[in-house]
């Protein structure tokens, strides 16, 4: 009785829902595995791909060759909260992005220290000494109310995006 089922198991069976595809095998299909990462990496061109330190370097380089770009403790063994951190450096990076549209040259360093949090980007010369100005201390302000603690900018400017070197 055991035959009849198995040799039924391997026989093709129609499939109704399918006119393409009339007949169909059951059976397992493995292929091998490839384990290449190829995320966050830039592709190399011609060379003639203007790349910044952070593009350049793989992420498998970090705390080798490049910093992390978000500095707290609650990766630390026994800290609670770092899933919280992690959706507060996304939101900050976010706010950072819409409130300065197109001036941010290079990603933000954020820096938590007791009850400070400190960010650092490099921004470009789009827009004019007294808009920058205000946007700090908007940005400032607001941050500091939304997080209930202070929130420092550490801006600095430059007239283009910073090379590292082509690819």
């Amino acid at each position: 009785m055991a035959a009849p089922v198995c040799r039924q198991g391997l026989r093709p069976r129609a499939l109704s829902w399918s006119r393409q595809l009339p007949w169909t095998w059951s059976a397992l299909h493995t292929s091998a595995v490839r384990a290449k990462n190829r995320a966050a990496r830039v592709r190399v061109g011609k060379g003639d791909k203007p790349v910044t330190y952070e593009e350049a370097h793989a992420p498998h380089h970090i705390a080798h060759r490049k910093g992390w770009l978000s500095l707290h403790t609650g990766n630390l063994d026994g800290e609670d909260h770092a899933a919280e951190r992690t959706v507060e450096d996304v939101f900050l990076r976010k706010f950072m992005l819409g409130t300065f549209p197109g001036c941010l040259a290079d990603q933000l360093v954020l820096k938590r220290r007791a009850n400070q949090v400190d960010i650092c980007a490099l921004v470009l010369r789009l827009l004019p000494a007294h808009k920058f100005y205000f946007l700090v201390g908007y940005s400032e302000t607001l941050l500091s109310h939304f997080y209930k603690c202070r929130v420092r900018l550490h801006l600095q400017t430059v007239p283009s995006k910073v090379v590292y070197k082509y690819i």
